[in-house]
């Protein structure tokens, strides 16, 4: 007799609950591995991306360098040359302050003091990315010889992203795209394109 295809006397088949219970049987144990092996999947997911995150950047790392940096705005640009410092207050998350000056081009100089925070995105151990956003205070010098000089300064916004690239365990070659979004009456919008060296310590 089979169990699994019972039929009632006029020979039209009833509920079989042997194959009712078997067939819930199977679904539970199916949803039961599929749930198992993504528990699984994501524990492998949150374990590589914890390793990758511990081995690129760590809370308390420190770091120093320089960077040459090409501005860009209102039909203007010129070159610079700065130094940064960086602090890791978590394994993703660094602050950064640094500072540029745009040597003078068309009788006009520039500063750039920016504080930004920054999140990492290990993609290696040598490679990393970062978004940043900050604030930033831009001033600028006209100098026009004997027809008279002046200045003005004022706040901004910063928005961008960058990448780190190791050298090795204390050096590192940086690579940034910031945009400055000028606040108030020194509305000078500025995009800035930097590369440098930082070392670590």
């Amino acid at each position: 007799m089979n169990v699994y295809n019972l039929t009632n006397a006029n020979g039209t088949k009833k509920n079989n609950p042997a194959r009712t219970l078997a067939y819930k049987t199977r679904k539970i144990s199916f949803f039961a591995c599929t749930w198992a092996q993504a528990r699984v999947f994501f524990c492998l997911i949150m374990v590589f991306a914890m390793s990758l995150s511990y081995v690129s950047a760590q809370q308390g790392d420190m770091s120093a360098g320089g960077h040459l940096t090409f501005g860009s705005g209102d039909e203007y640009s010129n070159i610079g040359i700065g130094a940064k410092f960086r602090y890791n207050v978590t394994d993703p998350i660094r602050l950064e302050g640094s500072f540029t000056y745009f040597f003078k081009k068309d009788f006009m100089s520039m500063w750039d003091i920016s504080a930004n925070i920054q999140w990492l995105f290990p993609v290696s151990y040598q490679f990393a990315v970062y978004p940043l956003a900050g604030f930033s205070i831009m001033g600028m010098k006209l100098d026009l010889g004997d027809w008279g000089s002046g200045s003005d300064n004022g706040f901004g916004l910063n928005f961008g992203g960058g990448a780190d690239f190791n050298l090795n365990d204390q050096i590192a070659l940086t690579f940034e795209l910031k945009y400055r979004v000028g606040l108030g009456d020194f509305d000078l919008n500025r995009l800035g394109i930097s590369a440098g060296v930082a070392l670590k310590f």
